[in-house]
């Protein structure tokens, strides 16, 4: 029984649900063995191998090899997983998150102090102009609207 997920609708967000979990179980399991030292060091010495090893798609493989954190996180990543990848190659959080916006790290910093991302164009897909939802979640029904 397929469950009804209306945040499948903000456009560029993935949300890490049951179906994603399963999907990354072993990206996720691979990112926290960098944890230890060791592991990090046979990780640099040869990534492939070090991949090989792991029961990942290749999907998953080609994606960490190419540090492209956006497609991880399609291939059921989560990003606290794969922030071991990042700290393994030297980089700060922030460093990691604005490559996955196209942005350098000060551009990233920039944005965020002042305030954010816009919400235009990251809203439902079937809003209108006054950013009223086009359906309530499930769950929100008899919330106080205060």
């Amino acid at each position: 029984m397929a469950l009804d997920k209306p945040y499948k609708d903000v456009p560029g967000t993935i949300i890490f649900d049951a179906e994603e979990s399963r999907k990354g179980y072993w990206l996720n399991q691979f990112c926290h063995s960098l944890m230890k030292p060791e592991n990090r060091a046979r990780f640099k010495a040869n990534e492939r191998a070090v991949l090989d090893e792991w029961p990942l798609t290749e999907a998953q493989k080609q994606a960490v090899l190419a540090r492209d954190l956006n497609a991880c996180m399609r291939e059921g990543g989560n990003i606290y997983f794969l922030a071991r990848i990042g700290a393994t190659d030297g980089l700060s959080f922030q460093q990691m998150a604005g490559s996955m916006t196209g942005m350098t790290e000060t551009e990233y910093r920039a944005m965020m102090m002042a305030g954010g991302r816009s919400p235009e164009g990251n809203r439902y897909l079937g809003e209108d102009g006054d950013a009223q939802p086009h359906r309530q979640p499930q769950g929100a029904a008899g919330r106080n609207k205060d």
